[in-house]
């Protein structure tokens, strides 16, 4: 088994931050995004679409999306639990997961994509104003999380999941997105220093 792995890009680091939590090993095989190595013949020979992560199998199948990888994960050790528990618990944390990567994660990544300068290679062609056309989408949820919060101390209830994975690292990248987290969203700042703390989060 081996993942092929894309350092600091948000997708990658979601299956680290995610298999951190679970203890689990795997051997990494680093790419290095800022020269175009998802890009090359041995990436795309994995995965067409040139994107990152991709899990090697030992009998050679792939898997690609962070997701389905987490997932795989996920069945093959259970606990942690961090797709939820029981009926009720695994939607909500579906909810939340994709609320967080469809509102939160996405208009942050075309905010960095469309505006940053070091993404025209990557972007063609950049289309600046779509990109600050996200920056309100993305505050425009947080605000709405930052009430949710208000009642709970994660995401999808009171056990951490992949939606607070998702979430961390969307905020992660605000930065390098140019965009800043309003001070008054108090239980959002709360949330995500309490995610920023734990051990997974340096992976």
């Amino acid at each position: 088994m081996k993942l092929f792995d894309g350092g600091k890009a948000p997708n990658p680091r979601r299956v680290r931050v995610f298999l951190a939590e679970k203890g689990i090993e795997v051997p990494l095989e680093p790419i290095d995004m800022g020269a175009m190595g998802h890009r090359s013949p041995e990436v795309t020979g994995r995965n067409p679409l040139q994107r990152l992560p991709v899990l090697e199998l030992d009998d050679g199948t792939i898997l690609t999306e962070s997701v389905a990888i987490c997932r795989y994960f996920e069945e093959l050790h259970p606990e942690p639990a961090l797709f939820g528990r029981g009926a009720l618990g695994k939607a909500k944390v579906e909810m939340w997961q994709r609320r967080m990567e469809l509102n939160l994660l996405m208009s942050i990544a075309q905010a960095f994509r469309h505006v940053h300068p070091a993404m025209k290679e990557w972007e063609v062609p950049q289309v600046p104003e779509w990109g600050e056309a996200n920056k309100p989408r993305a505050l425009d949820f947080l605000r709405l999380l930052d009430r949710e919060l208000a009642e709970r101390e994660f995401a999808a209830g009171d056990e951490y999941s992949i939606a607070d994975i998702t979430g961390m690292i969307a905020m992660d990248f605000m930065k390098p997105a140019r965009i800043e987290l309003p001070k008054e969203l108090g239980n959002v700042r709360r949330w995500y220093s309490a995610l920023s703390a734990r051990p997974s989060a340096k992976a």
